[in-house]
């Protein structure tokens, strides 16, 4: 038997770098772990589209999120464009929690780390949510898939 990952998958994601302010170590950091996590496990794929695996490209394009799938060999399957409007207080406040959490780490105690942990936490699911709800219909991906999406959409959007 043979360890064969799913066709309905990611096997490349790449990040508009003129999309991309400039951004902290931190930020860096989550952006890489999300591309490298995402790549190891993910379940996703254009809804009603046989085959896969996908490639993505992720971007940002006059304010609206633009994701654009293809197949490994680089033939078009679909682009999709979001507004950004839904994700802005969401991407906003995760990122003060996020500064707020990377402090902490270095000055606070465990349980006060903790605690802002478990607020950063549910504001990343509220945006994986966010956008499971935004791509229904659109493209099929899984909540761990979707966590991992947010935080790329989150580097996108932030400018710090």
């Amino acid at each position: 038997m043979t360890d064969r990952k799913p066709v309905r998958r990611l096997v490349a994601v790449t990040l508009d770098e003129a999309s991309i302010g400039r951004s902290s170590p931190d930020i860096e950091h989550e952006r890489a772990i999300a591309i490298y996590d995402l790549l190891e496990e993910n379940s996703f794929g254009p809804a009603g589209v046989d085959g896969g695996p996908y490639t993505l490209a992720v971007s940002l394009a006059d304010g609206k999120l633009v994701f654009d799938v293809k197949h490994e060999d680089g033939s078009q399957v679909v682009t999709h464009v979001l507004s950004m409007t839904p994700f802005r207080r969401i991407v906003k406040d995760y990122f003060m929690i996020c500064d707020s959490y990377y402090d902490a780490i270095r000055h606070a105690t465990p349980s006060h780390i903790e605690t802002i942990d478990m607020a950063r936490r549910g504001l990343h699911n509220e945006g994986s949510e966010t956008l499971k709800e935004r791509l229904k219909d659109k493209l099929d991906f899984d909540f761990d898939t979707a966590r991992r999406l947010f935080t790329l959409i989150s580097v996108l959007h932030w400018k710090g």
